[in-house]
């Protein structure tokens, strides 16, 4: 799928096309790995980094190996691979983050708490290197979707409320184009959506079952 998707890239007028496939749970290749990405376009100016698992909570309830390597493949690997980029973007004075969180990590939920408590550091971790980078010029966008069919969500029962990666793809280019930080909720009804579950009482919400 990575070589259809370059060749298609350098097709639509992309000047320099690369691809490589990693496993981002190897921490000790990311170093490696940027170095890869500045040698082939000369320059590092915007990265997306959209990558992740969604555990089965009762899986991750029952076991902590399951538990902390979801924890380790959402959050400690954007931990380490943000933590290269901003170094570099930082001394360059010029750049744009963007990443992809969710408003699973906005309220935390019986239902997928391991996955939620994931997203939720990662935003967090992203407001604090946003205030860190913006003395240098460089912007850090957190893109926080709904819910998105997806082959991550390919099991799942599709609603009202779900939205497509077409859908949101527009939203997400136009921040990298902008460079500018700012949290995007997406598709936008869900930034209302979440702001009125963070006000529900908890022995309130609890009964909500969610």
């Amino acid at each position: 799928r990575l070589h259809a998707i370059a060749a298609d890239l350098g097709i639509r007028g992309a000047r320099i096309v690369g691809s490589l496939a990693k496993d981002l749970d190897h921490l000790d290749d990311h170093e490696q790995l940027i170095d890869l990405a500045e040698q082939a376009l000369g320059a590092i100016d915007a990265v997306l980094i959209a990558h992740g698992v969604l555990p089965d909570q009762d899986a991750c309830a029952r076991s902590p190996y399951a538990a902390t390597q979801a924890i380790h493949t959402n959050f400690v690997t954007y931990a380490s691979l943000l933590t290269v980029l901003a170094n570099r973007l930082e001394r360059q004075h010029h750049g744009v983050l963007v990443v992809l969180s969710s408003v699973a990590g906005d309220r935390g939920r019986a239902s997928n708490y391991v996955y939620g408590s994931t997203k939720g550091a990662l935003s967090i971790f992203m407001a604090g290197l946003g205030d860190r980078l913006s003395k240098a010029g460089v912007a850090v966008v957190t893109v926080k979707p709904g819910m998105i069919a997806s082959p991550m969500t390919q099991n799942f029962k599709k609603g009202l409320l779900w939205a497509t990666p077409e859908a949101i793809a527009p939203a997400i280019a136009k921040a990298l184009s902008r460079a500018q930080s700012a949290t995007l909720y997406l598709p936008w009804f869900w930034r209302p959506i979440m702001l009125v579950l963070q006000l529900i009482p908890g022995w309130l919400f609890r009964r909500l079952n969610l």
